[in-house]
């Protein structure tokens, strides 16, 4: 399939009002009026909230303070400790703002969103390729781009196939960590224009004007903060800062690949492809359903720490609510699903998915 011109390419088939969706939704807003919750943030949120800025804040001022300057072991500690930090940041902070979940108050969204520019994001780039077409066009070649991944890796049956897939289940993980490195050199910039061509920009307001120059402000901050704080103000040796810098998005980046790969890219998971007519076979609702898959759901540490993303079927059908709400909704998405005869895919551990996902990998590389 070529690469989108519009957005209006694909449609799917429509609810009719009584299918899976509308009676899961009916469902889940009974269960919040029932108990009186709002589906935004709680006081367990902002706390958590506090607590994962921290993770990456404080790490960033002992780095910063010189105290490990001359110990190259805990300074590079400093920076894995960042890495760390940012999954969080990622995945319970900006992940929630930016779907607008976080707060009924769009200004406090659109504020917390932009704490993506401390992992060398930016808000704008992200939304589209993320809430737009990801969100929209799941695991649709040519549509959604986070199975576009260039020429090196085939994330989808659908792609063209090189020689070098073969190998892919090997060194798919050294490029997992390239992710958020990307992010923070060249992806933004290229995104900004291939997204004006797509008149994707004009969704969030923007011209290809104000979004370079936006863009381009965030990352002299960035760098700022990051890189020419600590060796010119804080007298840090030039080559650890780098090699931190580096380590630190190998771990960030290898982090957040696997846990968004491992949600879509997985054996039950399909990559359906519109007819002829440009027309889906499924509603959105069940797209979703067929193309998304849960893992470890019964962890507590990993549902904190990855602001439930270990939940994407709740979170894809339902990306307007909370990510603290998953556990207690998740049940109810799960027996409607059943009850309309639906897949609802989920792997037990974070382990039994890694090796899922190895497995797709090694099948992708086949031609």
């Amino acid at each position: 399939m070529a690469q989108i011109q519009k957005l209006d390419l694909v449609k799917f088939a429509p609810r009719n009002g009584e299918g899976f969706y509308d009676t899961c939704k009916k469902r889940i807003d009974a269960y919040f009026a029932e108990h009186k919750i709002d589906p935004h943030a709680n006081a367990s949120m902002v706390t958590k909230t506090v607590l994962i800025l921290l993770m990456y804040l404080v790490p960033y001022a002992v780095m910063v303070s010189g105290v490990f300057n001359d110990n190259a072991f805990a300074f590079l500690a400093t920076w894995i400790m960042m890495g760390l930090g940012m999954v969080g940041v990622g995945c319970s902070i900006m992940h929630d703002s930016n779907h607008g979940s976080y707060s009924n108050n769009k200004t406090l969204n659109k504020l917390l969103g932009k704490v993506i520019v401390l992992v060398g994001g930016y808000h704008v780039t992200w939304k589209i390729q993320h809430n737009i077409l990801h969100h929209t066009y799941t695991n649709i070649e040519g549509l959604d781009h986070d199975i576009d991944a260039g020429v090196l890796l085939r994330f989808s049956p659908n792609s063209k196939w090189y020689s070098m897939h073969r190998f892919q289940f090997l060194y798919a993980w050294f490029l997992y960590g390239l992710l958020t490195l990307q992010w923070a050199t060249i992806k933004d910039f290229r995104q900004i224009y291939n997204y004006h061509k797509l008149d994707l920009l004009k969704k969030e307001k923007k011209t290809l004007a104000s979004a370079l120059t936006e863009v381009a402000i965030y990352k002299v901050f960035y760098y700022a903060a990051i890189i020419i704080i600590p060796i010119f103000v804080m007298g840090a040796p030039w080559h650890l800062v780098l090699i931190g810098f580096v380590l630190m998005h190998f771990v960030a980046g290898l982090s957040l690949s696997a846990i968004f790969q491992l949600a879509h890219v997985m054996e039950d998971c399909t990559f359906p492809n519109p007819d002829d007519s440009r027309k889906m076979e499924n509603n959105w609702a069940v797209h979703q359903l067929m193309t998304t898959a849960n893992f470890s759901s019964k962890s507590v540490i990993m549902s904190w720490f990855i602001g439930g993303l270990n939940r994407q079927i709740e979170h894809h059908l339902f990306p307007h609510i909370c990510h603290v709400h998953y556990k207690n909704i998740a049940p109810i998405v799960k027996q409607t699903a059943q009850e309309y005869n639906l897949p609802y895919h989920e792997q037990k551990t974070f382990v039994d998915a890694l090796l899922v996902h190895t497995r797709m990998l090694l099948k992708l590389g086949r031609k």
